[in-house]
């Protein structure tokens, strides 16, 4: 009776996590779409698409805009859930937050909602845009090392420009996440 018993239950936990892993799979896993984003791994270009031409690969390509101290700058999110869910959100609207300097290396503030993590060692340099604990985006410019969820990255600017832009150093500052 007892061997019953045990084989019952290891027979619905498999059929438990068969139907999970299914649903999973069929609600698409995380993949954020067939684009070209930065590898959120080797922070290179991934290429998840076939047959698609350059330009329509640019137009779907996942970037934000950083809107701060009345500059704009252009995001290139990765290919994660996290900046899938992001991204998700910015198409219900933008996302504005006040940000504060920390540790003299970053902009740091609460956005109002949490987001899947995707945590792992990460040493930062500057135009990183991070996400701590789920519930906060880190704009850096300067370097630091952590266990967090990168979501893309400021690219084109120097360290120096940076943190000019960013307004390095200058206590608080209101963000805005943009697709606009």
């Amino acid at each position: 009776m007892i061997m019953f018993k045990i084989r019952t239950r290891a027979l619905i936990f498999a059929l438990a996590c068969l139907l999970l892993s299914l649903f999973l799979f069929s609600c698409g896993g995380g993949r954020v779409s067939e684009s070209s984003v930065i590898d959120d791994k080797t922070g290179g270009t991934a290429q998840t698409d076939e047959g698609v031409s350059d330009i329509e690969r640019e137009e779907e390509e996942m970037k934000m805009y950083v809107y701060i101290n009345g500059n704009k700058l252009e995001a290139e999110l990765v290919n994660n859930s996290s900046a899938a869910a992001l991204y998700e959100l910015l198409k219900k609207g933008d996302i504005v937050y006040t940000a504060d300097d920390y540790g003299n290396f970053e902009k740091v503030g609460g956005i109002g909602h949490t987001l899947p993590q995707n945590n792992e060692r990460i040493d930062t340099v500057s135009g990183d845009v991070i996400l701590y604990q789920g519930t906060s985006v880190c704009l850096y410019y300067g370097k630091n090392s952590w266990n967090f969820t990168r979501l893309g990255r400021i690219n084109g600017y120097t360290d120096s420009e940076l943190r000019s832009l960013l307004g390095a150093g200058k206590g608080e500052t209101e963000v805005k996440l943009s697709l606009k």
